[in-house]
């Protein structure tokens, strides 16, 4: 997993200390190549216990396997180039705004696939499986995405549901167990009504598959899987362009890997639409 990705989804809740760190990593990166734990936290202007901490809390044992990651993060760059875009102002003429968003969305795809390994694919997939019933659980935006996740598996022939409505998620839920699977998709993880399913489908032993983005909150740590989504700067302010973006990559991903996964679901996907087709069309 890609650390500089780690760091950009990280960045909304780190302290000031790792904000200066995540900056300096992010702006500065190939200076770190040389530099000691005692040097980098000198150059940020943070202490040396803040250097160790910001290391840990992105999952390395400490500044040496931090060091070896950002170098492993620097070469790879030098082999694929991150694109180059640039904030949407009011100025923007409309051809301009149009070439600035799709940089920003397939940055936000890039940083989505980093953010994501098959490990976490395949035991998402897994358990979609395994299921005996699936209930999506989601509000506002991200229920659009677990409506449009429903249908995919509809397609396939798997019981899917998706409820908006906590009380209809709750008395769905309030009937699963260990066979079945919540899929919750939070951008924040602090959904009060989807936490509160959330930790229903826990006390019923029911397996958590959580669509959230990176980081510690609420929902992430309640998961048995996590597949995370990218939060970019949005250029409308709380418009969610860039986050469903980044959850319909997940989604599709699994749709496909699902469909191809067995003969039978692909001719069920196929029949599914020529008969969207035919209503459609008569």
């Amino acid at each position: 997993m890609s650390t500089f990705v780690k760091i950009k989804a990280l960045k909304p809740s780190l302290s000031s200390s790792e904000a200066k760190l995540a900056d300096f990593t992010l702006s500065s990166g190939a200076k770190i190549r040389s530099l000691s734990s005692v040097e980098l936290a000198k150059q940020a202007g943070v202490s040396q216990s803040s250097v160790v901490k910001f290391a840990q809390k992105l999952g390395y044992k400490g500044f040496p396997a931090f060091k070896l990651a950002v170098i492993d993060d620097l070469n790879l760059q030098t082999k694929q180039p991150e694109p180059a875009h640039s904030h949407i102002t009011h100025a923007d003429p409309i051809d301009l705004i149009a070439q600035k968003l799709l940089a920003h969305q397939q940055s936000i795809l890039d940083e989505t696939h980093k953010l994501n390994d098959v490990k976490q694919f395949e035991a998402a997939i897994g358990a979609i499986k395994a299921a005996k019933r699936i209930l999506l659980c989601a509000v506002g935006g991200s229920f659009t995405m677990a409506q449009d996740f429903a249908l995919k598996l509809q397609k396939l022939g798997l019981p899917a549901i998706a409820q908006t409505d906590e009380l209809s998620a709750a008395s769905y839920i309030a009937t699963m167990g260990k066979d079945d699977l919540l899929i919750a998709i939070s951008d924040s993880g602090q959904s009060k009504s989807v936490l509160r399913v959330a930790r229903q489908a826990r006390n019923n032993n029911c397996p958590l598959l959580c669509l959230s983005r990176y980081g510690i909150n609420p929902l992430n740590e309640m998961a048995s899987i996590n597949l995370y989504n990218v939060t970019g700067d949005e250029p409308v302010r709380h418009a969610s362009m860039l986050t469903r973006i980044s959850q319909s990559y997940l989604i599709d991903v699994l749709f496909v890997a699902l469909t191809q996964s067995n003969l039978r679901w692909q001719k069920r996907a196929e029949r599914a639409n020529e008969h969207m087709y035919d209503i459609r069309h008569s």
